[in-house]
């Protein structure tokens, strides 16, 4: 920028993306054969928006990204000004100080392996929010520029841990089907937090000061803090995320299209009443996988003159989703399965009923258009 002015800047940073877009081309992806046709992007969008909804540690995640760079966001947004105003800079000393930031971020990158080994993912986080805390204090109380660029570094490093921690999260806890999705929603909501920050601090930063700006910033960094002592970032657990694979697409009498539907799932279980509190916090553990695997209209239902039979029902808009979301069941669910199965009483497994549903209410026409009786016959 101070060489050659941002044009030239934003013209190199373009031309580092061709490597990348080369090694794209040259990727042979291995294709994998599936008969169940694609879905569209607003069911896709639909089915990954519930799984993370439905899955507490990822929400977690969301949560501790959106706030991270709402917060985190200042000390890059107001640099240039950081540069002009409190250190009496230019465009040199601007570079300068995001040199820095970004020496802090190869140095985060570099000691990252090493700090998840002694520390556990929300410490790592906790000390990420008060690293930026506490340098955006300084600087925004700092008239030096080399103590400025010093004091970047810690962000500098705070950023690529934080920010790689909260990426790797989400991929360890999500399976493959839907991790593109689950990535997208978190950078949604971090990225976003970053846009939406950026905002603020220019606010703030025109109406009452570069420095009141980033010290109400570090009080927000330091609030982010504190939520993880409600809202801890899930450590990496050891969940086995590959799919189930026992489901077998079952042979059926009707015709079926991948688009007939509604499809309706009823599976019977027969509970003795000592085994029926287990059973009850099994099921809900169950509803919470079904519907994050894509059912809908999920419920739980009791025979009332054969009260030791309970029935499990569930929609899905098509029998293609009625595929995909058994399909989808993991290693990691096969314990809750099996925990059911094993309450299960009759001398075979339950009984699975599958149904599509058919309206009984005569069309429209019939019952308007037709010629109405001759009551005189």
């Amino acid at each position: 920028v101070a060489a050659a002015g941002a044009a030239a800047a934003f013209a190199a940073n373009s031309v580092s993306y061709f490597a990348l877009i080369y090694a794209l081309i040259r990727w042979k992806p291995e294709s994998r054969d599936n008969a169940l046709p694609r879905e569209t992007l607003l069911r896709a969008l639909s089915a990954g928006l519930g799984y993370v909804v439905m899955s507490p540690n990822i929400l977690n995640v969301l949560f501790r990204g959106l706030v991270f760079g709402l917060s985190a966001s200042a000390v890059l947004a107001l640099l240039p000004i950081v540069a002009r105003d409190l250190v009496s800079g230019g465009p040199l000393t601007y570079g300068i100080m995001l040199g820095a930031f970004g020496v802090g971020a190869i140095a985060g990158a570099m000691a990252n392996s090493r700090l998840r080994e002694k520390l556990t993912s929300e410490s790592i986080v906790r000390l990420s929010f008060l690293g930026f805390a506490a340098s955006a204090a300084i600087i925004g109380l700092s008239s030096s520029t080399a103590l400025t660029a010093i004091v970047l570094l810690v962000p500098g490093a705070c950023w690529v841990l934080a920010l790689s921690l909260f990426n790797t999260t989400v991929q360890l806890s999500t399976p493959r089907w839907v991790v593109a999705r689950a990535l997208s929603f978190y950078q949604t909501a971090t990225f976003g937090g970053i846009a939406g920050g950026s905002w603020v601090w220019g606010i703030l930063s025109d109406t009452f000061g570069v420095s009141i700006a980033l010290t109400l910033s570090s009080l927000v960094m330091l609030l982010g803090a504190v939520i993880g002592m409600r809202l801890p970032l899930p450590q990496f657990s050891d969940a086995n995320l590959d799919p189930l694979n026992r489901f077998n697409v079952p042979l059926l009498s009707l015709d079926l299209q991948p688009r007939s539907g509604p499809i309706v799932s009823l599976v019977d279980y027969t509970i003795a009443d000592e085994d029926v509190p287990e059973f009850l916090a099994l099921m809900s553990q169950r509803r919470r996988i079904r519907i994050r695997d894509g059912a809908r209209q999920w419920a739980l239902m009791r025979d009332l003159e054969h009260p030791e039979i309970w029935t499990e029902t569930y929609h899905t808009a098509t029998w293609a989703d009625y595929v995909r979301h058994n399909q989808r069941r993991t290693q990691a669910d096969a314990e809750a399965w099996d925990a059911i199965r094993s309450l299960h009483r009759g001398e075979e497994g339950p009984r699975v009923h599958r149904m599509i549903e058919r309206q009984a209410i005569p069309p429209s026409d019939d019952i308007f258009h037709k010629s109405p009786p001759d009551l005189h016959h």
